[in-house]
């Protein structure tokens, strides 16, 4: 396969990797510090275009394709894993709008995130994270309207978003079967997201309950058809899977700049350590495993779109790789640091800290094995 880029796609890319040196990282250290998300500069990258790439220009974005966006992606997670968390969240709540909504309803809520409104995927719950067929909130038709109850947790902008792609059971009998996905509007009465996580990593990034009691909204705000709720959240992964491995290739390329960095300052037994064959063979595996989960994520992207029956597979490959990568390679980064990289003078320890959430959000990489394993099994790949 030839990943050359476009001349488009190289012109992103550098446009991204600026912005984040202006205005990403010279402030990172300080909201992961304050456990805070800079809601300002989330909604201004949003304005930008920096999680609307790939939604079609009639509806404000920018017309590209998902390698695209991952490529940008990566750069986003090389300035700050958290604060491109939330600008990537805007990314997977307009997944299932594309996918699933009706012209005026692309008309409506595409348009709005592309001018800087903030958007939540709602789908895990206290007992369904992994299990999708568990979602016990529901979504129950009254007239013209549906009324929602239920809670969700680990919701990325879930205090700030303007809207909130929720999915939920009409039918409570047939379960998972009966998955549908709605929008709610922010302020819609019934409606709490005040209660916030406090978190190990990923800190810049807003994370919070949302519940819902007696949440009633127009049957017009229904995502498709009823009961195709399943269906859309799996394409929904499919496609979104390859932007956390892209932000997981960034932020490992952090860490890994920052120990070569070091290696070639740090003196030791009077030389830079980075002549030592040790942390040569230490940065030579940082520089591999990127390398390859980098490719694992451009064949994904690339895959998207084209109908390939083994995109859920090549998706959770590269969310699977790039995740226990990055965890790898910000371990061995610290390692490089020593005693520097444990303290917060330097960024490894933030950095690692980051890195863990990789291997669980988006689903697990268990689990992300267990569809490689099925498509095996099915004879996929």
């Amino acid at each position: 396969m030839d990943f050359e880029l476009t001349t488009e796609q190289l012109n992103m890319q550098q446009m991204a990797r600026e912005y984040v040196e202006k205005e990403v990282i010279p402030v990172a250290a300080e909201y992961d510090e304050k456990e805070e998300m800079p809601v300002d500069l989330v909604r201004r990258m949003i304005s930008q275009g920096f999680s609307t790439i790939s939604v079609p220009e009639n509806y404000g974005g920018a017309g590209m394709d998902d390698l695209t966006l991952c490529l940008v992606i990566e750069e986003l997670g090389r300035g700050c894993a958290g604060i491109a968390t939330g600008v990537g969240a805007n990314s997977l709540a307009t997944l299932p709008i594309m996918l699933a909504g009706n012209e005026e309803q692309k008309n409506k809520y595409l348009s709005d995130i592309c001018c800087g409104k903030l958007a939540s995927f709602c789908l895990t719950e206290p007992n369904a994270g992994s299990d999708v067929s568990a979602i016990a909130t529901t979504a129950i038709k009254e007239g013209s309207e549906y009324v929602i109850n239920g809670n969700k947790c680990f919701i990325t902008n879930g205090t700030y978003a303007d809207y909130y792609v929720v999915f939920a059971v009409i039918n409570p009998k047939k379960g998972a079967r009966s998955l549908t996905p709605f929008i709610v509007e922010k302020g819609t009465a019934g409606l709490d997201a005040t209660r916030k996580e406090r978190k190990m990593g990923i800190r810049a990034s807003n994370t919070a309950e949302v519940t819902f009691n007696d949440v009633r909204i127009p049957e017009e705000n229904l995502l498709g058809k009823e009961n195709g709720g399943f269906r859309v959240a799996m394409e929904t992964f499919d496609i979104s899977r390859p932007m956390i491995a892209a932000l997981a290739v960034g932020l490992a390329r952090a860490a890994y700049e920052a120990a070569r960095q070091y290696a070639k300052e740090r003196v030791q037994f009077g030389r830079p350590i980075i002549q030592q064959q040790a942390i040569q063979f230490m940065l030579a595996d940082m520089a591999m495993e990127i390398e390859a989960a980098r490719s694992l994520y451009l064949k994904a992207a690339g895959m998207v779109g084209k109908g390939s029956k083994s995109l859920s597979a090549y998706s959770a490959m590269a969310k699977a790789y790039a995740g226990d990568m990055v965890m790898r390679v910000t371990v061995d980064a610290l390692q490089v640091l020593g005693g520097y990289g444990y303290t917060r003078e330097y960024p490894l320890e933030k950095y690692m800290r980051d890195a863990k959430i990789m291997q669980i959000y988006e689903g697990t990489n268990q689990i992300q094995r267990l569809i490689i394993a099925n498509s095996i099994i099915s004879g996929r790949i």
